[in-house]
Order: C-alpha cells, then sequence, then structure tokens
C-alpha cells in the first residue's frame, strides 16, 4: 500500500501485542512476589526455569535429542526449590547431582557425544543456577524489597533502551550479534537501571552506601545487557529469531528472562558484598 501503511499497523499490532503480554506477565510475577512467599515465587521461577531450558535445548539441539535432557530440566525445576529449603548449599547439591548424573549417563549410553552432555550440564547452570538466585536475593534483610528493585531496575533498562534506541539510536552496539541495540539505548537503560538502584533507601530500612548503590546499578545494567546479548547469540549461531512462541511479542520464555538470569547473580552477591544479610 501507499507509504508503507501494511508496515505501520504491523509494527502497531507488535507493540502492543508486547505491551499486553509484558503488563501480564509482570503482573502474574509481582503478584506472586507479593502474595506468594519464598516458596510460590520458588514455584513460579520454578516453572519459567524448566519452560525456558525446553527451549534452549529445543534450538540448540534439535537434530539430536537425548532422554539426558530430562536431567537437566529436573534440576532447573528443583534449584529454586532448594533455594527456599536450603539456600545455597541446595542450589549446589543439586548441581553437583546434575554433573554427577551426566557423568554416568554419559558412560552408559555411548552414542551420546560430550557435545550432548555439555548442553544438558550447561543449560541447567546458565538458566537454573542463575535463576534460583532471585530466591536467594528474597531470603535476604528486606527480600521482598530487594526482589522488586531488582525487578523495577531490570524491566527500566528494558524499556528506556527499547523506546530511546528505537527513537534516536544511530550507534551500533553490537551488529553482528543484535543489530538493534544501540549506544544511545542502553545509556538510557544504564541510567534507568541506576535511579532505581539509588531509590532503594526509600523502600528499605537498611540499604548500602549511595556509592555502592550506584555501582549495583551499573552492574545491573551491564550484567542485563550482557545476558541479553548472549542469548541473541545463541539463537544467531542457531538460525532462529526468537526461543519460542510461547509469549506474543516476547517470543520464548527465554527470551522474556534472559536479562534477568545474570542479573540475579550479579545483584546477590553485589548485596552481599554490600552489607545485605
Amino acid at each position: 500500500m501507499v507509504n508503507g501503511t501494511p508496515d505501520k499497523r504491523k509494527s502497531f499490532s507488535s507493540l502492543g501485542a508486547r505491551v499486553v503480554t509484558g503488563v501480564l506477565y509482570g503482573l502474574v510475577l509481582l503478584g506472586t512476589i507479593a502474595f506468594g512467599g519464598a516458596l510460590g515465587l520458588a514455584l513460579l521461577l520454578a516453572l519459567f526455569g524448566g519452560l525456558a531450558l525446553s527451549e534452549l535445548y529445543r534450538i540448540t539441539r534439535r537434530e539430536r535429542r537425548t532422554l539426558a535432557e530430562f536431567c537437566g530440566l529436573a534440576a532447573v525445576v528443583a534449584m529454586p526449590l532448594a533455594a527456599v529449603a536450603l539456600g545455597l548449599p541446595g542450589i549446589l547439591a543439586v548441581m553437583t547431582v546434575l554433573l554427577v548424573a551426566s557423568l554416568i549417563w554419559h558412560v552408559a549410553f555411548t552414542n551420546l557425544r560430550i557435545s550432548d552432555t555439555a548442553v544438558v550440564v550447561f543449560g541447567a547452570l546458565y538458566i537454573g543456577f542463575a535463576l534460583a538466585h532471585l530466591v536467594l536475593v528474597r531470603s535476604l534483610e528486606d527480600g521482598v524489597m530487594l526482589v522488586l528493585v531488582l525487578l523495577v531496575s531490570v524491566w527500566a533498562s528494558d524499556v528506556l533502551a527499547y523506546f530511546v534506541g528505537s527513537l534516536i539510536g544511530s550507534h551500533k552496539l553490537a551488529p553482528r550479534i543484535s543489530p538493534n541495540k544501540s549506544w544511545e539505548g542502553f545509556i538510557a537503560g544504564l541510567m534507568g537501571t541506576v535511579a532505581v538502584w539509588l531509590a532503594l533507601p526509600l523502600v528499605v530500612d537498611v540499604a548500602p552506601r549511595t556509592e555502592f548503590l550506584l555501582v549495583i546499578g551499573v552492574a545491573v545494567a551491564v550484567a542485563a545487557l550482557t545476558g541479553d546479548l548472549f542469548e541473541s547469540r545463541i539463537k544467531r549461531e542457531v538460525g532462529v529469531k526468537d526461543s519460542g512462541q510461547l509469549l506474543p511479542g516476547h517470543g520464548g520464555m527465554l527470551d522474556r528472562i534472559d536479562s534477568l538470569l545474570l542479573v540475579s547473580l550479579v545483584a546477590y552477591y553485589a548485596l552481599l558484598a554490600g552489607g545485605i544479610r
């Protein structure tokens, strides 16, 4: 049509689906954090992690699937629950069982390649181990508010990077991995993330010093970008646009939580370093 009207309608439709899906996802997550307790959050993360890992296995090993993947999926589901029961030692215990089980499986079935076993173990580590740290963040003092601040900071980074990058982004950040990302978008997301963490003393009784909150904000913004780029690199390597089609406007579950994975790890240990227990 004249003036590219169909493209504009498609763009608005895609944006609308993205916004609606994002809002529903956010409401489910926030509602669980506020009213579901530690176990409710762990169960939701187990669901998210299992779906994301299933997508990862599907896109990276479409030509060769093995029963060993069930070991990885079981580990990812178990890790958030182990974090509720035993904390970090519980997560490490699940990872130990997964490693031992994978080695035994690899020895028992000689048709497996080392790449098969490596993907199974790495996928569980990448998704399950990282995501379970969000449960550990909740276990800290004022943990519910810390988790909320963490999520809001990631969403601020995503939203500001997306809109600012779309409007004025002209300097490509990583054109070979994610062509739509720009330095302008990243800087906007960075500023939003830092602002959210600097506001932490307003909602918790005990918070790290201002200069340390600044460091945490920067670290979280960089972690969010790295997690996003890492998943983009995986998809580019295997030749897919999205990890799945579960969430309209966002793709798959892994597409939705890719930034949150590394952020959960970084934020937890940064908060410990800042004196939060």
